[in-house]
């Protein structure tokens, strides 16, 4: 009998260990799916803003909820959002790609009817040159997470090193800022002419649909590459947006050792933790 009960009660403790593990894991789940999640950086491609290595936070629910939403792609592909609400002109979005369905992070170009195209370079919207302000060089130093001059698939931004006046090797990347229709403004990056991305036909997103660009304009797999060469190919339905950008969390500098906790604070780069990702906006434009 107490071999019974003793059984009785390993067993009940199996049990409610099992339903406190599934419990945990769908309250993760529901965080990650309606309310935040951590998000990391893995490319240049929304540089100057974002850096290979920065970890944001990024909120589910400012545009509704889509299968998009659930986390880890676990959803099966359902037309429709519930409390859809389009992102303005300018805001970060993390979204699946519509082919692949693996995480991308853009900017918000154009909204439905907007007609996008660009010239030399120069992104027009609705028929209006967006206003282009040159910046101060970007001074950032080189890192592990920097790409190497031998990386062909790099987002090009090797071309920028050099080194300082205390001998060290960095970055001077040259700064353009822009002012979206709405009064959005963002540092971009405009670095060489590229006539596959600069030299853009004009093409009106449809309804339902956001043209998405990357702020690295000649480093960007985005809305203006096809399919093929891994990038948008033109404007994605509204339906694949998961979430905004809000927040840098941290960002590394690639030298952490997951074996070696020293390691990971002396990764960390100074000046990153709390950098805000909404575009200021000034209520200007047109």
């Amino acid at each position: 009998m107490t071999k019974g009960r003793t059984k009785k009660k390993q067993d009940e403790s199996w049990g409610k260990f099992i339903r406190d593990i599934a419990v945990i894991l769908l309250l993760v789940l529901g965080i990650h799916s309606c309310a935040a999640k951590p998000f990391y950086i893995p490319s240049d491609s929304m540089m100057p803003v974002l850096r290979n290595g920065d970890r944001l936070i990024v909120s589910k629910y400012p545009y509704g909820w889509s299968y998009a939403s659930v986390s880890f792609h676990l959803a099966p592909k359902i037309e429709g959002r519930i409390f859809g609400k389009l992102p303005e002109r300018g805001d970060i979005v993390v979204f699946e790609h519509p082919v692949t369905r693996e995480d991308y992070i853009k900017r918000v170009i154009g909204l439905p009817g907007d007609r996008i195209e660009m010239k030399g370079g120069v992104l027009i919207i609705n028929g209006t040159p967006v206003k282009r302000e040159q910046q101060p060089d970007m001074i950032i130093p080189v890192d592990a997470n920097t790409p190497s001059r031998d990386d062909h698939g790099s987002s090009g931004l090797d071309r920028y090193r050099t080194i300082d006046g205390q001998g060290r090797e960095i970055l001077e990347i040259p700064i353009i800022r822009e002012t979206l229709p709405g009064g959005a403004r963002f540092d971009t990056i405009d670095m060489v002419e590229r006539p596959d991305v600069d030299e853009f036909a004009l093409y009106t997103v449809p309804p339902g649909h956001l043209f998405l660009m990357g702020d690295n304009r000649d480093g960007s797999a985005d809305s203006r590459v096809p399919v093929v060469a891994k990038g948008l190919g033109g404007a994605v339905p509204f339906d694949v947006i998961s979430g905004r950008a809000e927040i840098v969390t941290f960002s590394t500098d690639g030298n952490a050792k997951w074996y070696n906790p020293l390691s990971w604070f002396r990764a960390l780069r100074s000046g990153r933790a709390g950098t805000d990702l909404r575009p200021e906006r000034d209520g200007g434009g047109t």
